[in-house]
């Protein structure tokens, strides 16, 4: 014989369950997305890991958008992107701060002395940490050069790109999208 009752209960259950997730996801939906995560901080290293700059610490630079680059002076793809970042400079100024990290794929990359020829050579003006042993790449769990993260004011990171980009390019335009976008008022 039919028993409605049965399932009758189980649909109930069904439905207050069902209820249940979606009041979930109103309520989720009405706090909005979590926040950004925290960018780590640059190492605490001396004045010899620094180059154009003395020594920084990210939370110096909160209330100014920071965009990082990893890069290393023997890769083709960083060579290649340096116009570009030469322009973003050029282009936002005093309201973005640049700051590079060269982390060397190869030992002859290490060499201070290298590299800071190399930032002559480029003309490169912006601070550059010399991140030898790794940390700041581990810290930010980068896996490429060229690598850009893009921090906001609050130091949260608000995106993360991997490769060359050139003037032009629907990656710069991405990223120069997501810097004004990050732009105090």
């Amino acid at each position: 014989m039919f028993e409605p009752r049965p399932i009758l209960a189980r649909t109930t259950t069904w439905l207050c369950a069902l209820g249940f997730v979606g009041l979930f996801g109103l309520s989720c939906a009405l706090a909005g997305p979590p926040p950004a995560p925290l960018a780590p901080e640059f190492p605490p290293v001396g004045a010899a890991h620094w180059l154009n700059s003395p020594p920084l610490r990210l939370s110096q630079l909160r209330g100014k958008p920071v965009l990082v680059e990893f890069w290393t002076i023997g890769c083709q793809n960083s060579r290649k992107t340096l116009p570009w970042l030469s322009s973003i400079q050029r282009q936002f100024g005093e309201r973005l701060q640049v700051i590079g990290v060269h982390t060397p794929e190869f030992a002859r990359e290490r060499d201070p002395k290298a590299v800071q020829r190399k930032l002559r050579d480029f003309e490169i003006d912006h601070p550059v940490l010399l991140d030898n042993d790794f940390r700041y790449w581990n810290a930010m769990g980068n896996r490429h050069w060229p690598a850009f993260y893009l921090i906001d004011a609050q130091g949260r990171i608000q995106g993360a790109w991997a490769g060359e980009v050139t003037d032009g390019s629907p990656r710069a335009a991405r990223i120069e999208t997501a810097i004004r976008a990050v732009l105090p008022d």
